[in-house]
């Protein structure tokens, strides 16, 4: 933990603002802070390539005001250069090979457990998780939540059924692809064992369950880091054992807000260990000893923490451990946290500097109170 940390990111996708160039066209507007709920967005559908059409639905609420009512395309064409910053060419290339790569994945592959692929919340999640969500108040939702550490959710989540098919599923995944003599795609840039499930026809499961599911408790908790706002995501497993990742590295993910579950198997170790929230500015600084916590998996209970909550996982010693991860984001948020320098309501480090100025400052009005009153001159 003494070297710099790692951005735990897709492999085709790096979502880093600042390495693409926009178009002069619209580079004067800015979207808005926040969402215009009484818009009602287009569809995209037919339009979309490279980028999801829920993203662009998501971020047309946060238009100029003046640019709500320009045709479909145009509208699609500013929202279109304001996502190239996060995608310059080089990784447009790389996402028209994992298209590719997708593309021929899901002519082969023959799924094993086929109601894995349309949510069934029943059969998916306990009821305890289903009622507090359907209810969908803040209330509700945190009566089923423990908070061990500020900003970090634990809750009893997947049906234990769920949990066994997802792990046939994805051994199913990993023969079937093995006797083609394809290799998987890794599911990020520091795990080399597990897949991505959008790859396997997961998308539209994970999608609905991003909505539906979870960004109904990401409005509550997260609000400051686009939880209010989430448009997109990246699903996937991972896999630790013998002959599979031992541990993983200190690191930050790429999303706004990750879910991690454990699905099984038997094992010991492998903890989840954090050590606070940081922004890009920060996220190499110390930590404070309110900020270290530890997490043991267990099967079936996720874990919620924001993206940019530093955190790592420890040897697993023996068995296999198999979990599953969604990383939700927000492209407004990515795009608003551009133009912000203060990072305060989320980051520890800008917290604790926003403390000391504060101490400062009224350390040295007290001071010049003092002087005046001792002096009786204005200093």
């Amino acid at each position: 933990m003494d070297g710099a940390i790692e951005r735990r990111e897709e492999p085709t996708l790096v979502a880093s603002a600042g390495n693409g160039t926009a178009s002069s066209r619209f580079v004067d507007r800015r979207l808005r802070i926040s969402p215009n709920m009484e818009h009602r967005p287009e569809r995209y559908d037919d339009l979309t390539g490279e980028v999801e059409a829920a993203v662009f639905s998501s971020l047309e609420r946060h238009l100029p005001p003046t640019m709500l009512d320009f045709p479909r395309d145009a509208k699609f064409q500013y929202m279109m250069e304001v996502l190239s910053r996060y995608l310059p060419q080089e990784e447009r290339i790389k996402v028209h090979k994992h298209k590719e790569y997708r593309k021929n994945i899901i002519n082969t592959y023959k799924p094993l457990h086929r109601e894995l692929f349309t949510i069934n919340p029943a059969a998916f999640f306990l009821e305890s998780f289903i009622k507090a969500v359907s209810d969908n108040t803040e209330e509700s939702i945190r009566s089923i939540m423990l908070e061990p550490s500020p900003g970090i959710y634990t809750f009893p989540m997947l049906q234990p059924s769920f949990c066994q098919m997802l792990i046939e599923e994805v051994e199913h995944i990993e023969n079937t692809i093995s006797s083609c003599g394809t290799k998987i795609m890794k599911p990020n840039t520091m795990n080399k064992y597990g897949a991505v499930l959008d790859d396997f026809g997961f998308d539209a499961m994970l999608t609905k369950l991003m909505e539906d599911f979870l960004s109904p408790i990401a409005k509550v908790f997260y609000p400051e880091v686009g939880g209010t706002a989430l448009d997109s995501h990246h699903g996937f497993v991972v896999e630790y054992g013998k002959d599979r990742d031992l541990d993983l590295g200190f690191h930050v993910d790429d999303s706004e807000v990750t879910l991690n579950v454990c699905l099984g198997k038997q094992f010991i170790g492998g903890e989840l260990f954090f050590r606070g929230v940081r922004c890009d500015k920060h996220v190499n600084s110390d930590t404070a000893p309110e900020e270290i916590f530890d997490y043991s998996h267990i099967p079936g209970q996720a874990v919620l923490h924001r993206g940019r909550h530093r955190h790592g996982a420890r040897a697993i010693t023996a068995g296999h451990r198999i979990n599953l991860l969604l990383w939700c984001r927000s492209s407004t948020f990515r795009e608003l946290k551009k133009y912000q320098k203060d990072f305060s309501a989320w980051c520890g480090e800008c917290q604790r500097e926003k403390i000391e100025r504060q101490r400062q400052s009224i350390a040295a009005t007290k001071m010049q109170t003092f002087l005046r009153s001792s002096t009786g001159s204005v200093i």
